[in-house]
């Protein structure tokens, strides 16, 4: 089965169909930036100029960087606060014309890393942190996920965690490999008082670097591994749970068909598709 699976991202907007039972893209994918600000409608644009892109006629699945409850975003940490309290299935659906499957973007990665990744078959409990313009994170005990964690915002030095220890941070406060490593050794301390995982998973785009941090890392008990699917994990994750929410099983329809039947698919199946 393919579905087109889509990212919000910090600083871009990425997407591509994927076989989902391979994570793998079956084309190119395509990167839009993200619009400043990053306020809904402007995101929605963009998410429908991808969906064109690809001439995709089906469901889609959406990342969002911050919390999803039944389609609604309840925060907005690196995007416009105009998202907080809005139906963001709603309005992506409307922009799209295409059913949408909206959850957090740190879950979607996850959702793909327990399923064809660094977590595959892993049992306890595992975390999945995705380093990028924040610190996202994503939960799962004995393989199910505890969705909308937002890890990221545990407090350090009277800070919120990314502000001091995401890739963005390093890359702003021009912190070598070696201080980064340091600040993230503190915050995965902290975290392992609070959760004591099992394994650990650092993803986002800076995990392709990952041996220039990650045996830096001090202090902390739990084994810590690079994510395999790296930055393409959210889009994996998103054409997943997309697919969860279609147990029923997904046929592309013809363009008018799809257009007629296009609507609005409130979050679910992300659990089931971390199975």
């Amino acid at each position: 089965m393919r579905m087109l699976g889509i990212d919000i991202g910090g600083s871009g907007i990425k997407g591509a169909p994927v076989d989902v039972a391979t994570g793998a893209f079956t084309e190119d994918r395509h990167r839009i930036a993200t619009p400043r600000p990053a306020k809904p409608d402007a995101v929605a644009k963009v998410l429908a100029e991808v969906v064109e892109h690809f001439g995709w006629d089906g469901p889609v699945g959406v990342t969002y960087p911050g919390v999803v409850i039944d389609g609604v975003t309840l925060s907005a940490a690196n995007v416009s606060g105009d998202w907080v309290g809005l139906d963001a299935a709603a309005l992506i659906a409307d922009a799209t014309g295409r059913e949408i499957t909206l959850l957090n973007d740190a879950d979607a990665a996850g959702v793909a890393e327990m399923r064809l990744g660094a977590g595959r078959g892993r049992k306890g409990t595992v975390v999945v942190l995705t380093l990028g313009t924040g610190i996202g994170s994503a939960l799962f005990t004995d393989g199910v996920l505890v969705p909308n964690t937002e890890f990221g915002h545990i407090e350090i030095r009277g800070k919120d965690a990314e502000v001091r220890a995401s890739a963005k941070a390093r890359e702003e406060h021009d912190l070598g490999w070696e201080h980064w490593a340091r600040r993230l050794s503190e915050y995965m301390a902290r975290l392992e008082v609070l959760i004591s995982p099992s394994l650990i998973i650092v993803g986002g785009g800076v995990s392709k670097k990952a041996d220039r941090f990650v045996p830096l890392i001090e202090g902390v008990r739990a084994p810590i591994v690079p994510a395999r699917l790296v930055n393409n994990a959210g889009i994996v994750g998103a054409a997943m749970a997309a697919a969860a929410a279609r147990p029923d099983g997904f046929a592309e329809p013809a363009p008018h068909e799809a257009r007629e039947a296009g609507g609005r698919q409130r979050e679910g199946g992300t659990a089931e598709a971390a199975r």
